[in-house]
């Protein structure tokens, strides 16, 4: 069984050991475990359950559950076809724009399974016929690299909402910090932050753990009544394959699938060429020949999760602490993916957490996600007016769509009026008209 193993996924012509590739996927499972916690937190808002506009009831445990369960089975899949180090999961970002609207009542369940089922069709049509170097010309830099900055600002104002830091219920005023719940807010907060500093893998999972257990004794954390438990998968038949496609080429459903999708596309493409740069898999170009497979896993991952009711599935950038732990293949993956599956059995210690313990990590989920700014040249006025737009409009409009569209708008109208129009991409200028429909319907 050994040697097969090590046929397998060529462990020793990648200069690694089995000790090493399980050590790694277990290394990648406690970085990124944190999302069996914020993707529940992001589609009801840190409640138990919500009930969508058509009546469908969305409990926090159901997520928790349907969340492993894909994130393990399409973590396998890319363990065996593609032979990487990679895991997937719930991407942020498009989880909290999506469960922000549906806990609005702006979009039921199903319309937002719809959302990510197109965006997932699109990308896997993309994949399959490697079209994705024309949608990479056609955005211009600035516009890539400033949306997941705007994300990660949104993210970062859900966690202060949420935590209680921030009170946005009169404009912008500080919480009430004579709450339990506010006080452990920013006891979780300085953990998380402490152990990041300290370079601790994991951070964020164990912030989150630590920060429940305090709860417990000040009132906030409620006793589970078990550990172990069989997946309930009744309260869960309903959100599984649920779709609407009605509004389908309304302006609304249009944005937020192009979101979706960019989000997904411009992360997968980040992530897999950073990963694979850790791991020392690119050319001398800085390409990374195989990254079709990679894509194509992503893109089914994406499909898989609309139908099994999880928001965009995308290849997660902590498959970097596994790499950085020696993980150099599939084998490291799969190790992760095993981990995911078996937290199904586990599922109502995840039902306790406060949204006290997630919101100190969602807004560290943020700060990773605004990195990117620092791309953006903000030297050049013309370029840089676009994203400070859609960052601003993002963030104070509690609106990631508003923030895109309008950043997008922006940039064209400015090319334009400084006589460069002519290097727009022409399907910048076919986009802005759903974009100008969308603003004033």
């Amino acid at each position: 069984m050994k040697e097969k193993i090590l046929s397998f996924f060529k462990i020793k012509e990648r200069g690694s050991s089995i000790g090493i590739e399980l050590v790694a996927g277990l290394t990648t499972f406690m970085t990124m475990a944190y999302v069996l916690v914020t993707q529940p937190a992001a589609m009801t808002g840190g409640a138990a359950q919500i009930v969508d506009v058509n009546g469908v009831v969305i409990t926090s445990q159901s997520i928790m559950i349907l969340t492993a369960l894909i994130s393990g089975l399409v973590t396998v899949l890319m363990a065996l076809y593609t032979n990487l180090p990679f895991a997937l999961s719930a991407a942020m970002g498009t989880n909290f724009m999506l469960g922000t609207c549906l806990q609005k009542g702006e979009i039921s369940f199903a319309q937002m399974m719809t959302i990510i089922l197109v965006s997932g069709l699109i990308f896997l049509a993309m994949s399959i016929f490697g079209i994705r170097d024309l949608i990479v010309r056609m955005i211009p830099k600035n516009i890539k690299v400033s949306i997941s900055a705007c994300i990660g600002f949104f993210i970062a104002m859900l966690g202060l909402k949420n935590s209680g830091i921030c009170d946005f219920s009169n404009g912008l005023n500080p919480g009430d910090f004579t709450k339990p719940a506010v006080f452990l807010s920013v006891i979780g907060l300085f953990i998380i932050a402490i152990l990041t500093a300290k370079n601790v893998k994991g951070a964020l999972l164990i912030g989150i753990v630590v920060t429940t257990a305090l709860g417990i004794p000040m009132g906030i954390t409620p006793m589970p009544t078990s550990i172990f438990s069989l997946p309930d998968f009744t309260e869960m038949k309903g959100l599984l394959f649920k779709f609407d496609f009605k509004g389908l080429l309304t302006p609304q459903f249009f944005i937020l699938m192009f979101t979706a999708f960019f989000s997904d596309f411009f992360c997968t493409l980040g992530t897999v060429l950073g990963v694979a740069g850790k791991a020392d898999m690119l050319d001398e170009n800085g390409d990374f020949p195989e990254i079709q497979k990679p894509f194509l896993v992503d893109a089914i991952g994406t499909v898989a999760g609309a139908c099994f009711g999880t928001t965009t599935v995308t290849t997660y950038v902590e498959s970097t602490a596994g790499v950085e732990a020696g993980g150099r293949t599939g084998l490291t993956s799969l190790t992760t993916a095993v981990l995911l599956i078996a937290t199904i059995f586990i599922a109502p210690l995840f039902s306790i957490i406060p949204a006290a313990a997630t919101a100190p990590a969602l807004i560290f989920v943020g700060f990773t996600m605004i990195q990117g700014i620092k791309n953006i040249d903000f030297s050049n006025f013309a370029e840089s007016f676009g994203p400070f737009m859609m960052i601003l409009i993002g963030a104070f409009s509690g609106s990631i769509a508003d923030g895109i569209a309008a950043g997008i708008l922006c940039h064209v109208v400015m090319t334009v009026f400084i006589g460069k129009f002519k290097e727009l991409h022409v399907g910048m200028y076919a986009l802005c008209l759903p974009l100008v429909v969308y603003f004033i319907i």
